[in-house]
């Protein structure tokens, strides 16, 4: 509801279907006109078809112009279609209430002002949604929420006005339904939810029941009150109903609704999850060069390091091999050992050793406490930290350090790094570039550890810290 503007045109469906339908069958059942009058006299017979043919015809024209023409001008842009297809509806709809409103003596007006009045008011409806529209949907950024909230409302208030203006052709009690007991649920519903629900699911219970009892007491109070104002004893009667509603069906059935709301809302969060985790699967797939062909010619520059007695060239390439067999073996799983996450560190911190070991000015130290580092853990969660060390904390011209701290203790792994700064400079083809990027191992930590981790960053002028904790088993 947040993010994007609901389908209203089948909610706005739905509530004037339900309106016309409650209007249509109280009518059939005899509520403006008994039917034990029917055989007694053709005007009544006439008055009885007029309630109920009359408010289906203009709920068919409705339903035809809401959601075929409207939609087909939408989708068309064609202005000749809808001028052509809403005067036909208009015409037919209008000769048929016409002649039904004649036909059983309600008048004599060929207009048929109510009919009318349907009319003036569903055109005011789109002037008042389209001026909400503007208003909420044209801003930067869009407020989506409450174009939403408005455009329901004013749905809402539209129909009662319509229900309050057509009441002569149905029981004025279907009015009163709209106008005060849907409001009245909706606003218990609203408190159920925010005072009750919501505080009992956080743990605060004994909030929570003073809430709950609150309202029934409320009520009770309300009725008392009204009873002793107009000595009307029935009043009684309604207020211990609806307290009896309210206790024995209205929370039982709120709670049951707010439980499959909750388990939807966590299920979606779940296939989010999966959705990003596929999503991250399939571009790191996009990404990957052919293994086989990467293998073999690193297993030829190691052949050839070693007949050339070059050691350090021939350990890089042993280091850079180990890391790329994780990278596509290990990397596309959802949970590996710690040790292998912790091999592919030491890897590809002894890489940068061996690239920087003859300046004086870098120095580099990692310390790593590994009695404790078992169970498993998310592949490439650690290594984005120390890369961006690397990148931002190595200087071949400027006095530099890395200093990254490992440890293990039961069920969690800890994780500091400070380094040196020098920033790269905007023209620097690295400026952009952030590998994996802190971000997206930032979102990552938030969807996998929820809870579970911490993790501090800061830096000044001269230095970057990092603290990361991860609690590896739930407790």
């Amino acid at each position: 509801m947040k993010e994007k503007p609901l389908n209203f045109r089948p909610i706005e469906l739905w509530l004037v279907a339900i309106a016309f339908f409650f209007i249509i069958l109280s009518n059939i059942l005899g509520a403006k006109v008994g039917l034990d009058y029917l055989n007694h006299d053709h005007s009544d017979m006439a008055r009885y078809l007029a309630y109920i043919f009359i408010p289906s015809i203009m709920f068919i024209a409705f339903y035809l112009m809401h959601m075929k023409v409207i939609p087909i001008y939408h989708k068309e842009k064609k202005m000749w279609k809808l001028i052509l297809f809403g005067a036909l509806l208009f015409f037919s709809s209008w000769f048929l209430v016409g002649a039904f409103y004649v036909g059983a003596d309600f008048g004599r007006d060929i207009f048929v002002p109510f009919y009318f009045s349907g009319i003036a008011l569903y055109v005011g409806y789109f002037i008042v949604i389209s001026f909400f529209k503007n208003l909420t949907l044209n801003s930067n950024p869009p407020n989506y929420l409450s174009y939403n909230i408005l455009r329901l409302s004013t749905a809402y208030i539209f129909l009662c006005i319509f229900l309050f203006k057509f009441h002569r052709f149905f029981h004025f009690f279907i009015t009163i339904i709209y106008l005060f007991v849907i409001p009245s649920l909706i606003i218990i519903l609203l408190y159920n939810y925010f005072l009750v629900y919501r505080n009992r699911e956080l743990g605060k219970v004994k909030l929570a029941k003073f809430y709950y009892w609150f309202l029934p007491s409320l009520i009770a109070l309300i009725f008392i009150f009204i009873t002793g104002v107009s000595e009307e004893e029935e009043a009684l009667i309604v207020g211990f109903v609806a307290i009896l509603a309210l206790m024995l069906i209205i929370n039982p059935v709120s709670n049951a609704l707010f439980k499959k709301y909750q388990h939807y809302i966590e299920t979606l969060d779940n296939l989010n999850i999966q959705l990003e985790e596929k999503t991250t699967d399939l571009k790191q797939l996009r990404n990957q060069i052919n293994p086989h062909f990467l293998f073999n010619a690193l297993n030829t520059i190691y052949g050839i390091s070693l007949q050339e007695n070059a050691e350090k060239t021939a350990e890089s390439v042993q280091k850079l091999g180990d890391m790329m067999r994780f990278m596509l073996h290990e990397n596309t799983q959802d949970s590996i050992p710690l040790n292998r996450e912790i091999d592919y560190l030491i890897n590809y911190v002894d890489l940068q050793e061996l690239r920087i070991q003859e300046q004086e000015n870098i120095e580099i130290l990692f310390s790593s406490n590994e009695d404790h580092c078992k169970g498993n853990i998310a592949p490439m969660l650690l290594i984005p930290f120390i890369e961006n060390a690397f990148k931002h904390g190595i200087s071949l011209q400027k006095k530099s350090w890395v200093n990254i701290n490992l440890r293990c203790l039961e069920g969690s792994l800890h994780l500091d790094i400070n380094n040196s700064i020098h920033r790269k400079k905007e023209e620097d083809p690295e400026h952009q570039a952030s590998g994996i990027g802190l971000q997206n191992v930032k979102q990552r930590l938030k969807l996998l550890y929820p809870n579970r981790h911490e993790l501090v960053i800061r830096e000044n002028d001269l230095e970057y810290f990092v603290h990361l904790s991860i609690q590896l088993t739930k407790s």
